[in-house]
C-alpha cells in the first residue's frame, strides 16, 4: 500500500482533531462576551450556553469509541469532521439562543468524537520510544487552537463580531476532512479485523522496515490472549479495574481542579476584576501563548521525565497559583494589582497545567486500557471527562455570582491536592513501555493479588 503524504503529515492530520476541539473550547470566552449582550443572557442562560457543547461531547466521546471499534478510527475521524463542519456553520448562521444551544451541542459531538479518537489514533500509530511526544501532540494542537481562537477573539472583538469568531471554526473542520481521506488506518485495529498484510504494510511504511515483524507478533500475541473476551464484559472484569480507576480518576480531576474555567471564562475572570472587554480578551491571548510555549516543552520531555512526575509537578504549581490568586482577589478587589496579579497567576496555572494534566491526561487514557477495548476504554474516559467538564462549565457563572471569584479558586486548589493524592496512589508509570508490555503488566498484577483472568466477570 502507498500513501501520498510522509509520516509528519500523518501525524499532523491525526492531531487536527486537537486543534478543533482548542478552537471551540477557546472562542466561546471571547464570543460570550458579546452574545450575552446581543442574545440578552442571564447568567444561567450563559452558562447553558458555554457549557450545551459539552452535552454533545459526551454523545461523541460516548459512541465513537465504540464505534470505531467496529468501523476503524479513519472512518470515524471523517464523520467527526464532516459534523464539525455543519456545527461551525450552525452556531455561526444561528438567529436566536436555542439555534445557538442546538448547533453547540452538533458542534460537541465531533469534539467529543475528535477527544476520544484523536489520541488512541496517535498511539497506535507511534513508536513506542516516541509514543508519549507524539500523543501529547494532540494537547499541543488543543493549545494551538486555544491560542488561533483568543487571537481571532481580539480581531473581532473590535465589531463584536461573534458570529465570526465562531464561524471561522469551519476552515480547520474542512482542513481535517481533507487531510483524513489521505491517512491509513490504524495497524492495532487492522490486525484486530486479521487485515494483516495491510497492517503490515503501513507499518513498514511508518517504521521504515524496522522492528516491524517484532511489533506485529506483540500486537497478535495481545489479541490472542483476548479471543474470548471483548466489549462492555471485558470491562466488567476485575483485572481491568485499576485501569478503569485510573482513566476515570484522571477525567475527573482535569475538570475539578479547574482548567476549563480558566480557559471558558478567562476574560469573564478579567473584567471581573476591573479590565475591559478588550483588554480582557488580549490578556488571553498572552495565556494561550504560554499555554503553546509549555505544551511544546511538555511534548519534548514527556518521555524522558514520565507521565506521573509530571502529573505531580503540574498538581503542586496549579494549586498553589489557585490559592494565591484566591487570597490576593479577597485582600485587593477590583484594583489594578488585582488585575495584573489574576492574569499572572492565571497564566502560571496554565503554565503548569500544560506542563501536566493537558497533555498527560489523554496520553493516559490512549495507554492504559488493553487493545480490545481501548475503544470503550477511551470512550468512557471521554464521557467521564465531558460530563466533569459540564458540570464544572455550567455552574461556575452562578457560583461565581454566589461566592464570588475567590471562594471558586480555593476550592479548585483544594481539588488539586485530592488530585495529587490520587495520582501519587493510583496512577502507573508508562513510560517507555509498549501498549502490549502496559497490558501485560495489567494481567501481571491481576495474577499476583489472585485474579482468575478466566473467570473474572463481575455479578
Amino acid at each position: 500500500m502507498k500513501f501520498k503524504v510522509n509520516n509528519g503529515l500523518i501525524y499532523f492530520f491525526g492531531a487536527l482533531g486537537g486543534l478543533l476541539f482548542g478552537y471551540d473550547t477557546g472562542v466561546i470566552s471571547g464570543a460570550i462576551l458579546f452574545i450575552k449582550n446581543d442574545l440578552h443572557l442571564t447568567s444561567w442562560t450563559e452558562g447553558i450556553v458555554v457549557s450545551s457543547i459539552l452535552f454533545g461531547c459526551m454523545i461523541g466521546a460516548a459512541i465513537s469509541g465504540a464505534l470505531s471499534d467496529r468501523l476503524g478510527r479513519r472512518k470515524v475521524v471523517l464523520i467527526a469532521a464532516t459534523v464539525f463542519c455543519i456545527g461551525a456553520l450552525g452556531t455561526a448562521l444561528a438567529p436566536n439562543t436555542m439555534f445557538l444551544i442546538l448547533f453547540r451541542i452538533v458542534l460537541g459531538i465531533a469534539v467529543g468524537s475528535a477527544s476520544t479518537l484523536v489520541p488512541m489514533y496517535l498511539s497506535e500509530m507511534a513508536p513506542t520510544a516516541i509514543r508519549g511526544a507524539l500523543s501529547s501532540l494532540n494537547q499541543l494542537m488543543i493549545m494551538t487552537g486555544i491560542l488561533l481562537a483568543y487571537i481571532v477573539n481580539y480581531i473581532f472583538s473590535s465589531i463584536e463580531g461573534w458570529r465570526w469568531m465562531l464561524g471561522i471554526a469551519l476552515i480547520p473542520g474542512l482542513l481535517m476532512l481533507i487531510g483524513m481521506f489521505f491517512l491509513p488506518e490504524s495497524p492495532r485495529w487492522l490486525l484486530k479485523q486479521k487485515k494483516e498484510e495491510e497492517a503490515r504494510s503501513i507499518l513498514n511504511y511508518m517504521r521504515k522496515g524496522k522492528g516491524v515483524e517484532e511489533e506485529i507478533n506483540e500486537i497478535k500475541l495481545a489479541n490472542k490472549l483476548e479471543e474470548n473476551q471483548g466489549g462492555w464484559s471485558e470491562v466488567k472484569q476485575l483485572w481491568v479495574r485499576p485501569a478503569l480507576v485510573a482513566g476515570i480518576g484522571l477525567a475527573v480531576f482535569q475538570q475539578i481542579i479547574g482548567c476549563n474555567t480558566v480557559l471558558y471564562y478567562a476574560p469573564t475572570t478579567f473584567t471581573n476584576v476591573g479590565l475591559g472587554a478588550s483588554a480582557a480578551i488580549l490578556g488571553t491571548v498572552g495565556i494561550g501563548i504560554v499555554n503553546v510555549i509549555i505544551t511544546a516543552v511538555a511534548v519534548l520531555i514527556i518521555d524522558k521525565i514520565g507521565r506521573k512526575p509530571l502529573l505531580l509537578i503540574g498538581n503542586a504549581g496549579m494549586s498553589i497559583a489557585l490559592f494565591v490568586l484566591g487570597i490576593v482577589n479577597v485582600s485587593l478587589g477590583q484594583t489594578t494589582a488585582a488585575s495584573w496579579t489574576t492574569v499572572i497567576c492565571l497564566a502560571i496555572y496554565i503554565a503548569f497545567f500544560s506542563l501536566s494534566w493537558g497533555p498527560v491526561v489523554w496520553v493516559m487514557l490512549s495507554e492504559i486500557f488493553p487493545l480490545r477495548i481501548r475503544g470503550i476504554g477511551m470512550g468512557i474516559g471521554s464521557v467521564t471527562n465531558w460530563l466533569a467538564n459540564l458540570v464544572v462549565s455550567l455552574t461556575f457563572p452562578k457560583l461565581i455570582e454566589q461566592f464570588g471569584i475567590s471562594t471558586m479558586f480555593i476550592s479548585y486548589g483544594i481539588m488539586g491536592v485530592f488530585a495529587y493524592i490520587f495520582v501519587n496512589k493510583k496512577i502507573p508509570e508508562t513510560k517507555g513501555k509498549s501498549l502490549e508490555q502496559i497490558e501485560m503488566e495489567l494481567r501481571d498484577n491481576a495474577i499476583s493479588k489472585g485474579i482468575d483472568l478466566a473467570h473474572t466477570i463481575t455479578k
